[in-house]
């Protein structure tokens, strides 16, 4: 069964630029892990340190159970898709697919039943004899990663394989992606700052910032339960709205409303902050009591939705911003008055010094002060 385990992997060029501090992590058999982060979180450091392209400072890169941390790329049996494509230019589709495997002096006769097995499932058929310059941008990333399935190795790497490409096409060969690679058994390691294809194509992800681990686990988990403010922030589009509110006794006062605190809270702790997302916020009814009142001052018109920014209503100087998605089939003025339900169920509670999420949030009612 083919694995990949990271054991406390650093990696430091100076003592003050580190971009890869204490990671652990594993991805089994079947897995696809995708590594999520802004630029200068450290995911592609990572992915060089699993490929043999950088060296780590200490720990261990395992892969079924072997220590390869100082083996070079070509004796860990990898294969890479890079942002670039990385196609030789003066080699036939066909050519480039068989490269990595005429290096390693396979027979001409597998060489052509591989790729003849590749190039069925990716559609390449009438591609072969073309040069990369005659090819789509579409066309170039499937034949990248015709190459590295071929190879059929123990481990697959794709380093933000489809940032070359606009948005419609993006969305297309995503789509192939996830179904190419849901037939695969190797572990895939795939790098990106889009969450969206991180959402939809990884069975875990691995969020970094500032070369730290913050959360890893599934897409799911990681939308509802977040581990800290940053993963809240950085997960979601539109991005979760964060409220610092005072608390007062067991309650926090958002606007003029007071919400129950999580019982696991520092009680003797002034402020919290509120995470709640867009999209959970809704209209009241007309019979809904436990509203929270805030002013339009911002329309913007997304297709089915629309995203409104709304101040809300305080009893203290500090104004409240908060941004709703509401559906178009209802019409928004700007400087009208709405009232605004925030379900206990979507609370995210996090602490003001550290930014960790608070847990044991539970339900609890609103009630209007």
């Amino acid at each position: 069964m083919a694995t990949l385990e990271l054991q406390n992997i650093r990696k430091s060029y100076t003592p003050n630029v580190v971009p890869v501090k204490d990671i652990s992590l594993t991805a089994a058999e079947g897995e696809f892990l995708t590594l999520l982060g802004p630029s200068g979180c450290g995911k592609s450091t990572i992915l060089r340190l699993i490929a043999g392209l950088e060296l780590p400072t200490s720990g261990k890169v395992l892969m079924n159970g072997r220590n390869v941390s100082h083996l070079a790329p070509g004796d860990r049996n990898i294969a890479m898709v890079f942002q670039s494509y990385a196609l030789y230019p003066h080699m036939s589709v066909f050519e480039n697919i068989a490269s990595g495997l005429k290096l390693r002096k396979i027979s001409t006769a597998e060489i052509k039943q591989r790729v003849n097995e590749v190039v069925q499932i990716l559609g390449l058929q009438e591609l072969l004899h073309r040069k990369p310059s005659q090819l789509s941008g579409g066309q170039r990333q499937r034949v990248a990663v015709a190459r590295a399935l071929v190879r059929q190795p123990d481990i697959f790497l794709l380093d933000e394989p489809l940032s070359n490409l606009d948005a419609l096409l993006r969305e297309q060969v995503r789509a192939e992606l996830k179904q190419l690679f849901a037939k695969q058994r190797a572990p895939i390691v795939y790098v990106t700052h889009d969450q969206t294809e991180a959402m939809t194509l990884s069975t875990k992800v691995a969020v970094l910032h500032q070369g730290i681990l913050q959360q890893l686990d599934s897409p799911q988990k990681i939308y509802s339960h977040p581990a800290n403010q940053f993963v809240a922030g950085f997960i979601g589009s539109p991005q979760m709205n964060f409220l610092t509110v005072p608390c007062q006794r067991n309650n926090a006062l958002v606007g003029k409303t007071l919400i129950p605190l999580p019982k696991s809270f520092n009680q003797a702790s002034e402020q919290i902050i509120l995470g709640i997302r867009p999209e959970d916020i809704r209209i009241a009814q007309s019979d809904e009591q436990a509203t929270i009142q805030g002013q339009v001052f911002l329309i913007e018109n997304l297709g089915m939705h629309n995203l409104i920014s709304l101040k809300l209503e305080t009893q203290y100087q500090e104004a409240l911003v908060v941004r709703a998605l509401l559906p178009t089939a209802s019409h928004y003025r700007e400087s009208e008055r709405l009232s605004l339900v925030f379900p206990s169920r979507a609370f995210h509670w996090f602490d003001v010094q550290t930014g960790d999420g608070v847990r044991d949030i539970g339900h609890s009612e609103i009630d209007e002060r």
